[in-house]
């Protein structure tokens, strides 16, 4: 026989009875499943304000001693880094008809301080930029998810790679045709080159390191988007603002005043803004469990890639063009 307080209901009638009528009191709903948030706070090291503090001391200190063996590796090959450093002044002053290309001292103590100390801290910290890069990630990365410890490769090849990248084109391109430009200006009006170590390498550096920075605008465009600072659509609505910037930016590390000088800075500069865009853009759609069409992208590039080619082979046999090592590259 039934008891009145319910003792022989079934659990789940029970379970419907009122508590102030002698019933049981329902069963509190479960626990959210915080399964993942345990499994991603659970990858992320938990640290105090000090060990903060001497995490960042090890990094630094990590990252001294890696740019300080990287010196030394350049101070011993630092007359050959120099000779690869006047090179473009040489091939300047050979152009416009200098005789002999050579560039001067007005101290002692100048050759000593560029070729011994400042052309090796310079290639130095090139070569050394992926360890430095390194140590920047493993600095931060305590306090990342395990998701997002994954972009540490791509994250110190696309950094250090884009800023000798940066390097290289201001030595082979951007540099180069600024300097033959700047001196020869006032040639034909009696007005000699003669150009000292210091001022030659002061505008050197100034070219190399403010393009090699630039360089690194799709990494922070990316991480820009990473912390949900900015989105490809508002990059793409304000991208007129932001070519206006580069262009801007670009007159102010083009060393020389003419159009075209200030276009060779700033168009890649643009293809670089719209690059960090497009990796804004895939981890948008990743966020979004979206993938990328690769497969239709490659195949129109491939078809690009053959229509140029079979362009530049009908003006190599038909129009007898031949390739140069300099701009236009295409000449008859």
């Amino acid at each position: 026989m039934d008891t009145p307080n319910g003792g022989g209901s079934s659990p789940e009638e029970r379970s419907l009875v009122p508590a102030g009528a002698g019933g049981y009191t329902p069963p509190p709903p479960p626990a959210a499943d915080d399964d993942d948030d345990d499994e991603a706070d659970g990858s992320m090291l938990r640290m105090s304000f000090v060990e903060h503090l001497d995490e960042l001391r090890l990094r630094i200190i990590r990252a001294l001693q890696g740019f300080g063996v990287a010196f030394l590796l350049c101070v011993v090959f630092c007359y050959q880094l120099w000779d690869f450093v006047r090179a473009p002044a040489t091939d300047a002053l050979t152009k416009i008809g200098v005789k002999p290309p050579q560039l001067y001292i007005n101290e002692p103590m100048e050759a000593f301080s560029i070729i011994w100390v400042k052309v090796p801290l310079l290639f130095a910290l090139f070569l050394g930029s992926p360890w430095v890069v390194y140590q920047v990630w493993a600095f931060i990365a305590p306090g990342l998810y395990k998701h997002e410890k994954k972009l540490a490769a791509p994250f110190i090849l696309s950094t250090a790679g884009l800023f000798i990248l940066g390097g290289a084109f201001a030595y082979f391109v951007a540099f180069r045709f600024g300097l033959a430009f700047l001196l020869g200006i006032g040639l034909q009006n009696g007005v000699a080159p003669l150009v000292t170590v210091t001022h030659y390498f002061d505008l050197f550096v100034n070219v190399m390191l403010g393009v090699s920075l630039v360089f690194e605008l799709p990494v922070a465009i990316f991480f820009m988007t990473l912390l949900h600072m900015a989105s490809p659509r508002f990059l793409m609505r304000h991208s007129r603002y932001a070519i206006l910037a580069i262009v801007v930016l670009a007159a102010i590390i083009t060393p020389t005043p003419d159009f075209f000088n200030l276009m060779l800075f700033a168009a890649p500069m643009c293809l670089l803004y719209f690059v960090g865009v497009f990796a804004s853009y895939l981890l948008v759609l990743k966020r979004e469990g979206r993938k990328f069409p690769w497969y239709k992208v490659l195949l129109v590039l491939l078809l690009v890639i053959l229509v140029f080619a079979g362009l530049s082979f009908w003006g190599l046999t038909k129009l007898h063009y031949h390739f140069v090592p300099h701009w236009p590259f295409f000449v008859k």
